[in-house]
């Protein structure tokens, strides 16, 4: 087993990066067809060019609780895998409708919306399987969890409300904004902090807290980088939230206090780490990059 080396916060997220740029390298099977290669092509294009934030979370985590490289490194792969597929489903026309994503086209624009379908449904199935191994410690929980986050409890129950929300003639309350965003963000951002814990069999609370604290922070963001941020910088377009009329933490806080709203959380999100006392620092220096980052 491979321990991973503690880093400093810009080093490790690199790491992160590299890892999750070459695994798919490791853990994707051959094309047997031009059909199937091309799908692996499109599996391929949405994991590239991404903060691989969430594979960064469970690889510290993984760190913090002595577990090997290799099991992070596929864990990390597999929520990857899951958030891709999200976001490719997210930018389809008959839900967000969007051409731009990291800084290049959409699946559905690059290829066409059935190929941007199966990719997604394809990239779900192998975040699981990447999970579902021998030698993936404590990988019934890991699953479990993963599911839980990821469906409509989680991720996609977030998403759903949040579409629901777009033709409602109600605008959303800020604790519904709050629900919306501990699914359809803060779900998967809460299992990549806890991973770690889980494949060790110890206690979750600290890391669940600062999972919850970070997801939300990390949305407050995004609707700040909505507001403040530039196409060519987020690689996605902006300013779509308040042409739709959307209810965001901007909107119903104003931009002010939406900054202080997220800087709090980051505070409590660093305080939940105390039981790791300076072990965690990386893991505080992510949470303030998530609300200072420009992308």
């Amino acid at each position: 087993m491979t321990l991973i080396e503690p880093l400093g916060f810009e080093a490790a997220l690199t790491r992160a990066q590299s890892l999750m740029q070459q695994a798919p390298e490791a853990f994707f099977e051959e094309a047997r067809s031009r059909p199937e290669a091309e799908l692996l092509e499109a599996m391929r294009y949405a994991l590239e060019g991404g903060k691989a934030l969430r594979a960064f979370l469970v690889i510290e985590s993984a760190r913090l609780h002595g577990q090997g490289l290799e099991a992070a490194t596929r864990a990390g792969l597999a929520v990857e895998c899951i958030h891709a597929y999200s976001l490719i489903h997210d930018d389809l026309p008959c839900m967000d409708d969007d051409d731009l994503r990291r800084g290049k086209p959409t699946v559905h624009k690059k290829w066409n919306e059935h190929t941007a379908v199966l990719a997604g449904d394809a990239l779900q199935a192998k975040g699981f399987e990447l999970l579902a191994s021998e030698d993936m410690p404590n990988a019934l929980p890991l699953l479990r969890g993963l599911a839980e986050a990821s469906g409509h409890g989680g991720m996609v129950g977030g998403q759903m409300m949040d579409i629901a929300a777009e033709t409602s003639e109600m605008p959303l309350t800020l604790a519904e904004i709050k629900a919306v965003q501990n699914g359809k963000t803060g779900a998967l951002i809460r299992w990549s902090a806890t991973a770690g814990a889980v494949m060790a069999g110890a206690d979750c609370a600290g890391l669940e807290t600062y999972g919850d604290r970070l997801g939300l922070a990390f949305q407050i963001a995004d609707d700040i980088l909505d507001v403040e941020g530039d196409a060519q910088e987020t690689g996605k377009a902006v300013g779509k939230d308040e042409e739709a009329g959307k209810a965001t933490f901007v909107s119903l806080l104003g931009l002010d206090a939406a900054k202080r709203q997220a800087a709090s959380l980051v505070e409590e999100a660093c305080e939940a780490l105390s039981v790791y006392k300076d072990n965690a620092d990386c893991l505080r220096e992510a949470a303030r990059f998530v609300i200072s980052r420009r992308k």
